[in-house]
């Protein structure tokens, strides 16, 4: 089987934000990158775990410049097989998931995964375009995936319960918390990942469907206020007419 996972960067959730260009893109200063945590938990690792019970190949993909590469040679540390690098300065995801398609009409895959949604701009809406793309089928939010043969099961939680869906691959599958356990790479796996292949192909030109106007960082929180544990009145009332919660 033949999967291509897409692996995206997303700023450290320690890293400090700020905006440049009139608050109309983010400052990459003093910010380190990582890979979008649900592509790599998730989505490669169950990649790579239907490659070592069923055989096959996991390729991965980005869209992005070379600033990608680091990611990227993490991804194919963990085991990843192959890499392809879309040599394109990102937009939006319209432009990122036409990329992606472009790719894949060239060099089909029998599944396609990636993660529910990336920690940046949390938009969810690649692997949905990709699949409309290609006119194949989508599932989303998946916290189980089994392959056999050539039909797919997937697991996504609902509430009250869960759902259970099938489909033919080719398919598209947006996967959640739950599908496979985080893996570490071992030092093998950081040598070899030296000496696996990363081709960078020409971008497509696909279009941008959004332009940002502008960001703004959330309001900074206020101060703490500290109530005498015996003067439970008092909290009493500040709750109801400060924070307006009772």
């Amino acid at each position: 089987m033949d999967i291509l996972v897409c692996i995206s960067k997303a700023p450290d959730t320690t890293s400090k934000i700020s905006f440049t260009d009139n608050n109309t893109a983010f400052s990459n200063d003093g910010v380190q990158f990582i890979v979008n945590p649900y592509d790599e938990w998730y989505s490669l690792v169950r990649a790579l775990e239907l490659k070592e019970a069923q055989g096959g190949k996991v390729t991965i993909l980005s869209v992005g410049g070379a600033d990608y590469e680091p990611i990227m040679r993490k991804a194919l540390a963990i085991g990843a097989d192959e890499a392809v690098r879309v040599d394109s300065e990102t937009n939006d995801s319209s432009q990122v998931a036409g990329e992606i398609a472009h790719y894949i009409t060239s060099n089909p895959f029998d599944l396609i995964l990636c993660g529910k949604e990336t920690i940046d701009y949390n938009g969810s809406n690649v692997g949905g375009i990709i699949a409309g793309i290609l006119d194949i089928p989508f599932i989303s939010n998946a916290s189980k995936l089994d392959v056999s043969g050539s039909t797919i099961s997937a697991q996504r939680d609902k509430q009250g319960g869960i759902e259970i869906l099938e489909a033919s691959c080719p398919s598209v599958v947006s996967c959640a918390k739950g599908m496979a356990e985080q893996r570490i790479p071992n030092m093998r796996g950081i040598m070899a990942a030296r000496s696996k292949p990363l081709t960078v192909v020409a971008a497509s030109g696909a279009g941008t469907l959004t332009e940002v106007a502008s960001f703004d960082l959330p309001p900074a929180k206020g101060g703490v206020k500290l109530i005498d544990p015996e003067n439970a009145g008092e909290l009493i009332n500040l709750l109801h007419t400060e924070a307006k919660v009772i």
